[in-house]
């Protein structure tokens, strides 16, 4: 046995390094340690120092076993290669960027998940997720500080004719103080996902507890509901009728959260966010009642121009982000702009990163402590 793992392994390693000479990637190098996204006791996938993934799979009558990367498994295939005990194996042909993937396995043409690996709600789906260990992983990484809570919810929602689910976060001292209330972030995920992203997949409460423990920021509550956004597929977004959700949003679960919650519930400390299509909600939203919000923040989620902006004196805040191979000088000029008209906007460029959570985690951590900076 032990002579039939070194030739799989052996064999392995060789067409792992003839697929890196062919790509024009450094070989990998044997580090391979089990994703942090893995069920426990799961070994594969691993991960190396570079950000190579290499996956096994469990599959011996298949005829083909394939992995793909992204939202829906857009970003091309890694092809598994059957090994003597029926488990098909591979190797990324390079590194991965750094952070959060969701990944998928076709076998024989059919769609499944890693049994390895937990799933999180992506692409309208259940998917697989991979971890890259990041360089500045730090500012997301569970520690020994205080943590705040985060909650699930049922809120009443006459609209829709059914109680709707939110998840919030509340900060480390919440029950502490009885008296202490707190500005509000609605932070919104993107398209194909749902309520649990920002936690599952962003580490948002993480980011704040750290963030809080190191008196980076004022703490506030963080509250995440679905957005409605996936009864519209990719392709069609333009067709997508943003005011059921701004109904749900403005109408009901703002005041069940007002309601249940010790809020600051006026519009000088309340703000929404969102991510991808959760930044298109929040343009929508925060233009059409300015009343409402005072901190905006688009998260690859598109820009503000000045003159959509009627009265600059209810805004303290715009944040722009994206990726460094999104747009990165659209919204170095949006936030110029912005500027020289009198808001005031900040953007942020996370480097190496595209339309993914590593480039919104890190603008989590860079808007999180630009907000709610009044004395209350």
């Amino acid at each position: 046995m032990k002579k039939r793992n070194l030739f799989v392994l052996s064999l392995f390693m060789a067409a792992a390094g003839i697929c890196a000479a062919q790509t024009g990637q450094p070989a990998a190098i044997e580090d391979f340690k089990p994703s942090s996204k893995n069920q426990p006791g799961q070994e594969y996938p691993k991960v190396n120092s570079q950000g190579y993934a290499r996956f096994r799979i469990v599959a011996p009558e298949a005829k083909s076993v394939v992995v793909s990367l992204g939202l829906g498994g857009t970003r091309g295939g890694t092809p598994l290669t059957k090994t003597d005990d029926g488990s098909w194996m591979g190797t990324t042909a390079g590194p991965l960027e750094e952070g959060f993937h969701y990944y998928r396995i076709t076998v024989d043409g059919a769609t499944f998940n890693d049994p390895g690996t937990m799933t999180f709600y992506g692409s309208t789906r259940l998917e697989s997720g991979i971890e890259i260990p990041a360089h500045d992983q730090d500012f997301y990484a569970l520690k020994n500080v205080p943590h705040g809570r985060v909650q699930q919810v049922l809120f009443p929602s006459p609209s829709t004719n059914t109680s709707r689910r939110a998840f919030v976060y509340t900060p480390p001292d919440y029950d502490k103080n009885q008296k202490k209330r707190y500005p509000v972030l609605y932070l919104q995920h993107g398209w194909g996902e749902d309520e649990t992203a920002w936690i599952n997949q962003g580490h948002a409460n993480l980011i704040m507890d750290n963030l809080i423990a190191e008196g980076k920021i004022k703490p506030f509550i963080i509250v995440m509901t679905y957005g409605m956004t996936n009864d519209v597929r990719m392709g069609g977004l333009r067709n997508f009728d943003v005011k059921p959700f701004q109904t749900v949003l403005l109408d009901e679960l703002i005041p069940y959260i007002d309601a249940n919650f010790r809020t600051l519930a006026d519009q000088p400390h309340r703000a929404m966010a969102g991510l991808s299509m959760g930044g298109m909600e929040t343009k929508s939203i925060t233009l059409a009642r300015p009343d409402v919000f005072s901190h905006y923040g688009l998260l690859s989620g598109g820009t503000y121009a000045p003159a959509e902006i009627k009265d600059k004196s209810k805004v303290k805040l715009i944040f722009m982000s994206c990726g460094s191979f999104e747009n990165p000088d659209g919204v170095k000029k949006a936030a110029a702009d912005l500027k020289e008209a009198g808001i005031n906007a900040v953007s942020y460029v996370s480097e190496g990163t595209r339309h993914e959570f590593q480039t919104w985690r890190r603008s989590l951590y860079q808007m999180a402590p630009l907000m709610f900076l009044d004395k209350k």
